[in-house]
């Protein structure tokens, strides 16, 4: 859109439309008292950019191809380094109030799915729990509501974005080393060097841990100029301090008549693309709902800071959409959304240079968007509406969480692990429920390490608890559906109202593809905080082998265990290498708690 520069009365507008950029000057007066992030617009009354492609989209799941050229930046000549000084303390602002009508065109969600008999598991005793906490704060609140939080992780540095602002920090130390607003607010923005103008939102970011770069997105939206970009940035190496490579693709698609701009981006990456997904809403006067757009950018190109080669794919009847980010060779990039009140869609794309997408409904147990939201000393805060949120694929299982209704007019968290390998069609292989015994859970974000551990992130607050953060998790062995009970890592002190997340975010160590950490948020007196953290699922470390289960105590739970793992190797407490009678009557034999 605009790089804008506002010197006295002199402002500097590059439109960089498709990468090709042309400069105007002119000498606007100044508003007379800004209220930013709302305020002034210097884009107010330019024409919509011409020289930007024709993606064509009408029919549905055909491909349309392009290409964008790079901007090559260099974050380390930012005149400086740290512009996130300070928690902005003024009235905050919702991004969606700065987009065209919107909410209204989403086709409502088929509430009632067929009925089936699956349950969704509970919390309960897991052979290992969340050690090994640590964290510390990360960016404060900034002029906008909800901060939307991602993090991503390297082999020294953790990465946050949130709207509209970036930072990185030193992975042992917590110390900041860059911090930036991802629009033209900035001095300058993370993104305004290749157009950005004042309004990003929505951003994402994940380390691609088989290329070793950090990859950002954020999409841009101007109701006056009708414009709408997904902006990309993919770092040189490892190190995010340093060159990045910058892409702001267009995003306006035309679909017959109507045409499109995209909202509520998914993100996620396989070995061989980084995918984005989003909703398809109609410009003007907001009529128009196009479904969901799947967009790959083939990863080769983005790495040295070549074209780049962009292929779109509408899908009518689909709705938000989530992209996983893929651990391991995939054999098809994996996609998932509510479908239902017992059904997810899972999608795929096996091809990410002629995409097509295929998609099936997956029998979920039941369950529907929170009706109660969650009560605090604040208020009652918002927990969002059910959509998925975030996804992970590794080892054949998808994995992806999301906001319910816990059936007491409240929210709990509810996870899922998809078997998307073995089966013809994706295959519930368990699902689980985070009821604590007060209060509510919301905003999961959840992740499977490569030990097959899996741990999750969730908001907690209850009438009279504040909201807060904690971590659970489960190992291989837990009996299905089972997710430890969590543990408090952060807590606010203050509580919240209204709009506050609207999600949490969690992804896997690089360096030892064991540890997960995750960003979250609480509340203090000056609004939103993020919080970053990591965690381990660590074994239990028995003084006795006969304490299977590891809770200290040798008896049924023990005689439970072996039971389910009959003559197989695991828990042989005699070490002759195989489970059965001997090893209970070890049990028997130690009854009692563990000595040592």
């Amino acid at each position: 859109m605009h790089r804008i520069a506002y010197f006295g009365q002199l402002v500097t507008i590059t439109a960089l439309a498709g990468c090709t950029a042309s400069t105007i000057e002119f000498h606007p007066e100044p508003p007379a008292s800004p209220a930013w992030p709302l305020g002034w617009s210097p884009s107010t009354g330019l024409p919509r950019p011409t020289d930007v492609p024709t993606i064509d989209v009408t029919h549905d799941n055909v491909s349309a191809t392009w290409t964008c050229e790079p901007t090559i930046i260099d974050t380390s000549t930012f005149a400086s380094q740290h512009q996130l000084t300070g928690p902005w303390e003024g009235n905050t602002a919702r991004p969606g109030t700065l987009l065209p009508p919107h909410k209204s065109q989403k086709p409502a969600g088929k509430e009632d799915g067929q009925p089936n008999d699956l349950r969704a598991g509970e919390v309960g005793p897991t052979r290992a729990a969340p050690s090994n906490l640590w964290g510390f704060q990360t960016i404060q609140q900034t002029p906008w509501t909800p901060p939307d939080p991602s993090v991503a992780v390297g082999p020294n540095h953790v990465l946050v974005t949130v709207n509209m602002a970036i930072a990185w920090y030193d992975k042992t130390t917590g110390t900041e080393q860059f911090g930036a607003y991802l629009d033209s607010t900035g001095s300058p923005g993370f993104f305004e060097d290749i157009g950005c103008g004042d309004f990003t939102f929505d951003p994402k970011c994940f380390y691609d841990a088989v290329e070793n770069r950090f990859v950002v997105l954020a999409l841009e939206h101007y109701n006056d100029t009708d414009e709408s970009w997904i902006t990309l940035a993919v770092s040189d190496d490892d190190d995010p301090n340093g060159v990045w490579f910058k892409y702001r693709a267009w995003s306006i698609v035309q679909n017959g008549n109507e045409t499109h701009w995209v909202d509520y981006p998914g993100f996620g990456f396989d070995e061989h693309a980084y995918y984005v997904t989003g909703n398809l809403f109609g410009q003007g006067d907001g009529s128009g709902w196009g479904g969901v757009l799947y967009r790959t950018f083939e990863k080769g190109p983005l790495l040295i800071g070549d074209t780049a080669i962009i292929h779109d794919v509408r899908k009518g009847g689909h709705a938000s959409m989530q992209c996983a980010q893929h651990h391991g060779d995939a054999p098809a990039a994996f996609f998932v959304g509510r479908r239902n009140s017992t059904s997810l869609r899972v999608a795929r794309i096996t091809d990410p240079t002629n995409p097509t997408v295929q998609s099936e409904d997956c029998n979920v147990p039941a369950q529907s968007p929170p009706s109660g939201d969650a009560p605090n000393p604040g208020g009652v805060l918002d927990t969002l509406d059910g959509r998925i949120m975030n996804a992970h694929w590794r080892d054949g299982h998808l994995y992806t969480a999301h906001a319910i209704d816990n059936g007491t007019s409240g929210t709990c968290a509810r996870w899922y692990d998809i078997d998307v390998g073995t089966p013809a069609s994706p295959a519930l292989h368990q699902s689980g429920n985070v009821i604590p015994l007060q209060g509510d859970t919301y905003f999961p974000a959840i992740a499977a390490n490569a030990l097959g551990d899996v741990g999750m992130v969730l908001g907690h607050c209850d009438n009279s608890i504040l909201p807060g953060i904690q971590v659970t998790g489960r190992t291989s062995d837990d009996s299905l559906g089972t997710m430890g009970l969590p543990v408090s890592t952060a807590q606010g002190t203050h509580g919240a109202d209204g709009r506050y997340g609207d999600y949490f975010d969690l992804t896997i160590d690089p360096a030892d593809d064991t540890t997960f950490w995750y960003v979250a948020e609480y509340s203090r007196d000056f609004g939103w905080q993020t919080h970053v953290g990591r965690f381990e699922i660590t074994p239990p470390q028995s003084p006795c082998p006969t304490d299977v289960d590891g809770d200290g105590f040798t008896g049924i739970n023990d005689i439970l265990t072996i039971i389910g793992g009959w003559g197989g190797s695991d828990n042989d407490v005699d070490g002759d290498g195989i489970v059965g009678v001997e090893d209970m009557l070890a049990i028997i034999a130690a009854w009692g708690p563990c000595a040592g």
